[in-house]
């Protein structure tokens, strides 16, 4: 699929898809007119992507939480405990939110 067809599934802007793909996050095929192309596997990816970078993951988590999904040759102890530490970090925002939430709730008096 082009880079629209990912754009309009994903939610995310073509400019946000160039950028990770100009990061290394993704990459595209190149049709012989030069227009990318990307697979369902690519979309999953773009769209992982895009719901980390929404919870405030930086740039280099998602490339270590990319390395998690992709199995960058890491042994499954490695893998483990990276994850384990990206679900508390995870834990900790969520904490953070809840917090925030609960202190508009009380400036509104509610």
């Amino acid at each position: 699929m082009n880079i629209g067809e990912v754009a309009a599934r994903s939610g995310l802007p073509a400019k946000t898809i160039r950028y990770y793909e100009e990061v290394g996050l993704v990459r595209s095929e190149r049709e012989p007119n030069g227009y990318r192309h990307f697979s369902e596997s690519d979309l999953h990816k773009i769209c992982f992507l895009g719901r980390a970078r929404s919870l405030g993951f930086s740039i280099e988590e998602c490339r270590s939480l990319l390395g998690l999904y992709e199995g960058d040759g890491r042994t499954r102890a490695d893998i483990e405990c990276a994850a384990k530490e990206h679900i508390r970090e995870i834990d900790r925002k969520t904490e953070s939110l809840k917090a925030m939430k609960d202190a508009l709730s009380r400036a509104l008096g509610g």
